[in-house]
């Protein structure tokens, strides 16, 4: 298959190379990032030029305004695609948003499935990322089969676009607040006099063990803050689950709160680290480092 794939960063270059190690001839556009090393990949002047030359259309992009630059932009996927193809967005943006390009291209006999995905780089190179899939049945089941070799847990969350997007949301409320649980422990324990290493390990046989105390308890105790999802991009997953909210008239208190820490992280300069730097907010309030 001819498969278009528009947003070759650090999640977007390992999940396309997947698809070209299944025989599937990717085409893309450069939009910030140049071709990465090693990927077999035709490269076009522009997302119009992709989506002509291209049986389906697969995105993943930082942000809502880089979606709907490349999907309605001009020279945008819209303007060259034809009734019959496939877009698949899976970038992390807003669902109301989401709607609104959906129906456009919908209006053009174009299905359209929102597919954001969590696993970080990791999970994109081992292709195990969990997707979270909005659409109707029948484009789902026609995109199940480029799913399958990116991910592992594949759910059509809802048949209404946007679907997709609000669990991909709720996943970030939670593995935000995870992390600021296991960066706040572990300042604690280590203020106390603890080795915050070895309460990870105990804490690691006992109910409070998870994949966010394994992984990034780890990071934080190493000072490894290298991104695998970095903070500004979880800054701006928050913001969305904290926007929708407020549409919805639902209080997200401790997401407020991550957010902040957050957004203090970044106006230290680090907003470029990885999401378990969250440690270094709190390590300022406590007036301590971890070790």
């Amino acid at each position: 298959m001819i498969i278009g794939f528009i947003g070759l960063g650090v999640m977007g270059a390992p999940m396309a190379a997947k698809l070209v190690e299944a025989s599937h001839q990717i085409i893309t556009t450069l939009n910030r990032s140049p071709l990465p090393t090693g990927l077999n990949a035709k490269v076009l002047d522009t997302a119009r030029a992709v989506a002509e030359a291209s049986e389906v259309v697969i995105t993943i992009l930082p942000d809502t305004p880089d979606v709907e630059r490349v999907l309605m932009g001009t020279d945008g996927v819209l303007e060259g695609i034809s009734a019959g193809k496939l877009v698949i967005d899976m970038s992390s943006i807003s669902p109301i948003e989401t709607k609104a390009m959906a129906k456009a291209f919908k209006d053009k006999g174009v299905d359209y499935v929102d597919a954001p995905v969590s696993g970080g780089e990791v999970g994109a190179k081992a292709a195990t990322l969990t997707i979270m899939a909005g659409g109707s049945q029948a484009a789902f089941e026609r995109a199940k089969g480029l799913f399958e070799l990116m991910g592992k847990n594949i759910t059509l969350v809802g048949e209404e676009n946007g679907a997709g997007q609000t669990c991909k949301i709720a996943n970030q409320i939670i593995v935000a607040l995870n992390i600021e649980a296991v960066a706040e422990a572990l300042v604690f324990a280590s203020k106390a006099g603890c080795d915050p290493a070895k309460v990870r390990d105990a804490l690691m046989g006992g109910f409070a063990s998870s994949k966010i105390l394994e992984v990034h308890g780890e990071r934080m105790i190493n000072r490894k803050m290298d991104p695998g999802f970095r903070i500004n991009l979880h800054q701006k997953d928050l913001n969305l689950a904290l926007q929708s909210a407020r549409a919805l008239g639902v209080s997200l208190p401790n997401t407020a709160t991550t957010q902040e820490l957050m957004n203090n992280c970044a106006a230290n300069g680090e907003s470029a680290s990885d999401h378990s730097g969250i440690v270094r907010a709190l390590e300022r309030l406590a007036n301590h480092k971890l070790g």
